[in-house]
């Protein structure tokens, strides 16, 4: 689904849609699918420890040197299973019960390494088995790049890169860099630039990106030339798709309500209240402009392969946004103006303050009348995205025509039919029902291909394509044409649509009447809460499984932010509330003075039990302050295991400010933890070459895109998971869409979620060691 998603950016406002990336179409048509398998991203891999548990090595701390069992408590806390295990092995372990239990635990941690490291093997063997057969089939084919025409096909060079890819993702550090430099590696590479080229040339900018650059830059992640080339074609891509309809949306649609006026005003509402009291305009105002003329050069040199679009006859027939490309006279007059205009900016005598930016952006406007004479509602899109970009990457302007959809994101409630769908194999399919919804209600089940929707065929659709066309007001009826493998035959159910509320709070496993399964490991009465999203419904749901799991005797929990994105600050705060009980939670500093502080209410705390905060990088904003609060040494309530967040750190304001149906939303703050730690951007730290923005794991279990770069150890977890999600109709068993794992099976696809259970059953330990101290004691002092 996320390259469903990244795809379906070309069809809008390119920063717009970024903004709707993390959100997972969980709504009455929420997309479950996660399409990691077609190009997964890659990052360098590291070499896993033995699986064999160290002999004490000359120096180390010694059981003598410390409390043992203390000690080995906090190594494992740390993440540092191989010194805990060297030392239980020093400390006399066969007559100690708890380090018996200690050791049981770093073995059952090494067996997940263990598993992993044969599984890396087993993948890199393959993958290196495929490379050899595509050059043995390019010898035999004579393909050259001298003097053999298949030197650029298209299938065989995607073929050849995404075996690359996969090798790449499975390979040690020694292994990737031995792959990098193979000879055949090298001609792809070559053979990709040279496809890429070729693409450019006709102004096929999209296509240049998918086939080459795209790999290129998940294949080796390090060379700056694939990455930064690679955002260029997204950025040309982009912007020959504004002026394209695509199936769900036309231009004239696209830009409705898009006015000048409406930037000029979220230009004068920054300039009081964005987090930074210095606005660097002129930086604002270069990229903007800049922006300007690579569209006018862009659309001119690929307006013929936009007008092959049939659809684009829609624009054409549109007078308000039609275009004629521009003559080279024009173009030339357009570019000498805007460099005219960039030239005086800069040589301005003071520096770049908000009225002369504004009055570049009229100026702008202006020339093009004279020039090129794109539509103004383009031009302007253009010009405002660019220039907020140079701000932060959460700073937009919401046109009209994207409301709806935001608002939708900040509240979870809908109105459709109630189901989740994907598009396994380009189909268009319900993934899920959601308990008591019209959907659930009708003929529809988990398993189903949508054929059409009211007549229209879903097979060039997008997913976001399919939920508008799915959605609608509450009270009206939308037809399906479904097909139910392995029948071939279809059939219509119509459906009447209803408001949708989506549940934010799941367990590990759904039941079949649409209950969740909390308790994951009974037997230490473990429970899991996954948290999707932080809406107001987020506490109250929340309060009712914590409820029920400690009715149900719980002594540890595992809490799972793992790809939430973020929501509603307030409902954050309050389920953070339910474990703290005193102390700040958070605090938000804008540009002058100091923000609110929010505070722990003793009242409503639940027990301190054990728990665990689960993290990877697509845990953002509210998810960041939630695991960061618990986390954080003021309070030291949770451990968090996985990987390094997002690093988002900033709070967003909306407004309606700006005129019409348009919104801006701007960063108006930063976050700050309990112990006065701020929540750093990623974007910041990484212009300064700092890995340490968001919120860091205590315990670091890297996974899929990041240790092993093994998309598929990824896709497993994510698989197994939305399998046990799935909610189907009691009545359809047919075609294995009710398919449940168990909980061995779940932890064995989800090594974050493994460890998180390792290091609850220390923390068990740990209270029943202490628990026995604190008797020994009292019977001593009798």
């Amino acid at each position: 689904m996320l390259l469903e998603k990244r795809q379906n950016r070309f069809f809008g406002f390119t920063r717009i849609s970024s903004l709707f990336l993390s959100f997972f179409l969980t709504i009455f048509i929420v997309s479950s699918t996660y399409a990691f398998s077609s190009r997964p991203p890659s990052q360098e891999t590291v070499d896993f420890v033995s699986p064999q548990i160290k002999t004490a090595e000359p120096n180390m701390i010694t059981a003598e040197a410390c409390d043992t069992a203390g000690f080995i408590y906090k190594l494992i806390y740390e993440g540092k299973f191989d010194e805990a295990g060297s030392l239980i092995q020093q400390s006399g372990y066969e007559e100690n019960p708890n380090l018996q239990g200690l050791l049981q635990i770093v073995e059952d941690y090494h067996q997940i390494l263990q598993r992993r490291q044969k599984e890396q093997a087993k993948g890199y063997k393959k993958e290196l088995a495929e490379l050899e057969k595509l050059k043995i089939t390019a010898e035999a084919n004579n393909i050259s790049d001298a003097n053999n025409s298949d030197v650029n096909d298209v299938n065989e060079i995607t073929k050849a890169l995404s075996v690359i890819a996969r090798a790449a993702e499975f390979a040690n550090k020694e292994q990737k860099k031995e792959l990098l430099y193979n000879p055949l590696v090298q001609q792809t590479f070559r053979r990709a630039k040279s496809k890429a080229s070729e693409y450019e040339s006709e102004g096929k900018w999209l296509d240049a990106y998918l086939i080459c650059y795209s790999w290129l830059n998940a294949i080796d992640e390090k060379t700056e030339e694939y990455s930064e080339y690679a955002e260029q074609l997204e950025e040309k891509a982009g912007i020959v798709a504004s002026f394209q309809d695509s199936p769900c949306e036309t231009s004239k649609e696209r830009y409705k309500g898009v006015t000048k006026e409406a930037f000029i005003n979220s230009i004068n509402v920054l300039q009081y209240n964005y987090v930074k009291e210095i606005i660097d305009y002129k930086q604002m105002m270069t990229k903007a402009v800049n922006r300007c003329k690579l569209l006018a050069e862009l659309l001119t040199s690929s307006y013929s392969e936009i007008s092959k679009n049939e659809a684009y006859k829609k624009i054409e027939e549109n007078s308000e946004n039609s275009f004629t490309p521009p003559d080279s006279i024009k173009l030339e007059a357009w570019r000498r103006g805007l460099d005219k205009i960039l030239n005086e900016a800069n040589e301005w005598p003071l520096s770049l303050d908000k009225d002369k930016f504004i009055d570049v952006f009229r100026e702008v406007l202006e020339l093009n009348k004279k020039t090129t004479e794109l539509p103004e509602t383009v031009l302007i899109t253009h010009f405002a995205e660019a220039a907020l970009s140079a701000l932060d990457p959460y700073t937009v302007i919401v046109w009209p025509q994207q409301t709806e959809d935001f608002d939708k994101m900040m509240t979870n409630e809908f109105t459709g039919i109630g189901v989740e769908i994907s598009k396994p194999k380009g189909l268009l399919t319900v993934s899920s029902l959601l308990a008591d919804t019209p959907a659930y209600n009708s003929g529809l089940d988990a398993g189903d291909i949508i054929e059409a929707v009211n007549g229209i065929p879903t097979k060039e659709m997008s997913l976001n394509c399919a939920v508008k066309y799915i959605t609608g007001p509450a009270g009206t009826d939308v037809k399906l044409t479904v097909r139910r493998p392995p029948e071939e035959n279809t059939r219509d159910i119509t459906i009447t649509r209803a408001k949708i509320i989506v549940r934010t709070i799941r367990g590990w496993q759904r039941t079949e009447n649409g209950d969740w399964r909390y308790m994951i490991d009974d037997k230490n009465k473990i429970g899991y809460v996954r948290i999707t999203s932080f809406s107001d419904k987020t506490p109250g749901d929340m309060e009712k499984v914590l409820t029920k799991l400690e009715a149900d005797s719980l002594r540890g929990l595992i809490l799972d932010l793992r790809f939430n994105s973020g929501g509603l600050l307030s409902s954050a705060t309050a389920v953070v509330d339910k474990f703290i009980s005193k102390g700040i939670i958070v605090s938000t500093r804008p540009r002058q003075g100091l923000g609110p502080y929010t505070f722990a209410n003793k009242k409503g705390t639940h027990p301190n039990y054990p728990l665990v905060v689960l993290i990877n990088s697509g845990s953002a904003s509210a998810s960041e302050i939630v695991a960061g609060a618990l986390a954080d040494k003021k309070h030291k309530r949770a451990l968090a295991v996985g990987e390094r967040t997002h690093g988002k750190g900033s709070v967003q304001q909306i407004t309606d400010r700006p005129g019409g149906r348009a919104q801006l939303k701007y960063t108006i703050a930063y976050y700050y933890l309990p112990s006065n730690q701020r929540v750093e951007s990623r974007q910041a730290m990484k212009k300064q070459g700092r890995k340490d923005w968001g919120i860091g794991p205590d315990i670091e279990v890297k996974m899929g895109n990041d240790v092993l770069g093994i998309s598929d150890e990824l896709k497993k977890m994510l698989d197994v998971r939305r399998e046990n999600d799935v909610l189907v109709k009691s009545n359809h068993k047919k075609n294995g869409t009710d398919k449940k794992h168990s909980i061995e099976e779940t932890l064995e696809s989800d090594p974050q979620l493994a460890v998180a259970d390792l290091v609850i059953k220390a923390k068990l330990l740990e209270q029943e060691n202490a628990s026995s101290k604190q008797m020994e004691l009292q019977t001593a002092a009798r």
